[in-house]
């Protein structure tokens, strides 16, 4: 899915660098041309020392590689220049919910329905879980509070998106969502607590639910408020939860939409609908940490991922990656970019402007040599020093 979703990515071109190539040729036939019909030499070398492409091949690195430093120094890897220009035309931000809105430390808050005492449906649930590193297995292990004796379980089988089939003690032990038990055909008692609900059922029989809770960061709702403030359009949070836990969570962080009961594959298909909505002008930021948001990450037009507590693969597939796991770096990313692509801007226009004005006096004539220089040297000097102030976005 992963590799799918790269060859669907658009890279960004180097406006200024082919800008630049371009107006060389142009540049030189201007100074044939003033020569031949004045046969002034002075006004042709004039012309010649004007140049397009000093100003313009520096803007674009100097200013993207200061953007990077500024990034690097607030905890941002960027992986390259090419999307500090995509993230600054980002309008919609579709965020994963556990370990990138949320903590994903899960803790047990809750047992219902049980038909065996709590104590052993924990560590049933433990034991089938055992073999795996997600938050929630963990949060039941944890539970559970003893060493795991892993001789005592075979057959595990983890079902992508639903749960964890395993032999525990020779018994047939299921521990999942609502999904499991319908794939099971068992009969399972729904849950109105706010949580992730892990429905456990043994031999085919149900023994009850484990209502387990994750907390939100510090920081994520002052995110996406910030998100708003700087004029982002939509937010959107994508989760394998189900509609009831989605919900409120959502409306807790201040999210403008969701979407929920998701599996990687869903993920995916949500996303291509949002990019669909939003426009040829905009671009669509995933934030991400976990293995199954790989190919979201990819796909997207700009890819982020948590990069304290992410998975490896998540990591390897996002474009920028926060290393603090802080989702307010966010908008700090979004606006060094804006600041960066804007600089860039700036010195194109004053490079053209500045240049094309003394190429066509020194040909009339009114302007001499050193102008010509000015043009070349001065404005490359101006354009410089222009690009480093993408270094100073503190006060951002």
């Amino acid at each position: 899915m992963i590799e799918e979703s790269e060859k669907l990515k658009s890279s960004t071109e180097n406006r200024a660098l082919v800008l630049a190539d371009r107006l060389v040729p142009w540049c030189l036939g201007a100074t044939v041309v003033t020569y031949a019909l004045t046969r002034n030499a002075t006004r042709a070398i004039s012309c010649l020392m004007v140049d397009f492409s000093c100003a313009l091949k520096l803007s674009m690195p100097l200013a993207v590689l200061s953007a990077m430093l500024e990034c690097g120094a607030s905890h941002i890897t960027v992986k390259g220049g090419k999307y500090l220009e995509t993230l600054s035309k980002a309008d919609t931000i579709v965020f994963d919910k556990t370990g990138t809105l949320t903590r994903g430390v899960f803790e047990v808050s809750g047992i219902h329905h049980n038909t065996i005492p709590e104590e052993k449906l924990i560590e049933l649930a433990a034991l089938a879980e055992c073999a795996s590193s997600h938050p929630i297995s963990k949060s039941l292990q944890k539970a559970y509070g003893r060493e795991i004796e892993r001789d005592r379980v075979t057959g595990i089988q983890e079902i992508s998106g639903s749960g964890v089939i395993a032999r525990v003690d020779g018994a047939e032990v299921a521990a999942g969502n609502g999904k499991l038990m319908k794939r099971m055909g068992v009969d399972y008692m729904d849950c109105h607590s706010s949580g992730t609900i892990i429905h456990i059922a043994i031999d085919g029989n149900y023994a009850g639910h484990v209502v387990i809770s994750d907390v939100e960061k510090p920081t994520s709702r002052a995110a996406i408020a910030e998100l708003k403030k700087i004029g982002v359009k939509k937010t959107v949070m994508l989760t394998g939860d189900i509609g009831r836990v989605a919900e409120y969570m959502a409306k807790k962080l201040g999210v403008d939409q969701y979407r929920s009961d998701l599996l990687p594959a869903d993920k995916v298909a949500e996303v291509e609908k949002l990019l669909a909505e939003t426009g040829r002008k905009g671009k669509l930021a995933f934030v991400g940490d976990g293995i199954n948001d790989a190919p979201v990450l990819s796909r997207a037009d700009i890819g982020i991922a948590m990069g304290a507590m992410g998975s490896d693969a998540a990591i390897e597939a996002a474009d920028i990656v926060l290393m603090d796991d802080d989702p307010m770096k966010i908008s700090k990313a979004i606006k060094i970019s804006r600041k960066c692509i804007g600089i860039v801007y700036q010195n194109i226009a004053f490079a053209l402007g500045v240049k094309a004005l003394c190429l066509i006096l020194g040909a009339l004539g009114i302007a001499n040599m050193w102008a010509a220089i000015f043009a070349d040297v001065g404005v490359m000097v101006l354009a410089v020093l222009n690009a480093i102030r993408a270094l100073y976005v503190h006060s951002l």
